[in-house]
């Protein structure tokens, strides 16, 4: 299994458990949950409960139903051995044995455990406590709940800006709204390219906004609008493609200063402008709803 995994966690009655993104199944930590009956030796719940022949041969059934790689021959071995008191399981003898996705074992100091399906996980969890299973479930329901909006909002402001980044490759506008950079500003070599796209668009380096708002967190970019980080977003590629060109950055400052200008002023009583900003609001008080 190629694991390429992604990192959130859930509050479970107060205890951090970890949900792991594997190949775009959400797999829940079995060692954390296990934390819930013993948070010394968590790997002591997992092991006790593997032994129990009515666990095996739901895991043994899962991995029938989701696995086509999964080694039946193995699993008649276990099934017959479970529930004697001789009979040891643990989630890497599962594993290597019966070649089954359904846990994975990750090593390391960081992230490391045992990580279970959710068909799995919350089995494991109704065993540790029927209660504990229905708060595990209420929580991991909330995290895809807030996965599934934030997506949707992703796609449609994709969409978007797909929109509006069309209307910029079709039309130009020679009207000025960008403030006007200075002969001075024009001369400056800055030392941070960051600084070049701050002065192109906003008519000032960081450090310049800074001095005039001393008391305001955060920097420029922060406190851009919609329209403002669309453009410069474009200024970003553009400016890449003028590096590569050689081009000095003297020059670079006055072309994308015309470009900010002829951008903004296109798109500024854009449509799809005003459904991103108006998207935007949604998805923090979504975002807000879901964290309650």
């Amino acid at each position: 299994m190629n694991n390429e995994l992604i990192k959130k966690e859930l509050d479970v009655k107060g205890n951090k458990v970890s949900v792991t993104n594997v190949n775009g199944i959400e797999y829940i930590s079995l060692t954390d949950l296990a934390r819930y009956a013993d948070e010394e030796e968590p790997r002591l719940p997992i092991r006790d409960w593997m032994r129990n022949k009515d666990v095996i041969l739901y895991l043994g059934l899962w991995e029938s139903l989701n696995n086509k790689n999964f080694k039946g021959g193995e699993f008649d071995t276990f099934k017959n051995e479970a529930g004697i008191n001789s009979f040891k399981m643990s989630p890497q003898k599962w594993i290597n044995s019966t070649n089954a996705i359904g846990i994975i074992s990750k090593s390391g100091r960081y992230g490391g455990g045992t990580y279970a399906h959710p068909d799995i996980a919350f089995e494991f969890a109704s065993w540790l406590s029927p209660e504990f299973k229905l708060y595990l479930i209420t929580e991991f329901e909330r995290l895809k709940k807030k996965e599934s909006a934030n997506q949707k909002l992703d796609w449609t402001a994709t969409r978007l800006l797909s929109k509006a980044n069309y209307l910029i490759h079709t039309d130009a506008i020679k009207n000025y709204i960008v403030p006007t950079i200075t002969d001075k500003q024009k001369k400056n070599a800055y030392a941070s390219e960051a600084d070049i796209l701050n002065v192109a668009l906003f008519g000032m380096t960081a450090k310049e906004w800074r001095d005039k708002n001393p008391n305001l967190d955060g920097n420029i970019r922060d406190y851009a609008n919609i329209l403002e980080l669309i453009i410069l977003n474009n200024l970003e590629s553009i400016n890449s493609k003028l590096i590569e060109m050689n081009m000095s950055q003297e020059k670079r400052l006055i072309s994308l200063n015309n470009t900010a200008k002829r951008q903004i002023e296109l798109l500024k009583g854009n449509n799809n402008i005003k459904k991103l900003a108006l998207l935007e609001n949604d998805s923090k008080l979504l975002i807000n709803n879901t964290n309650i």
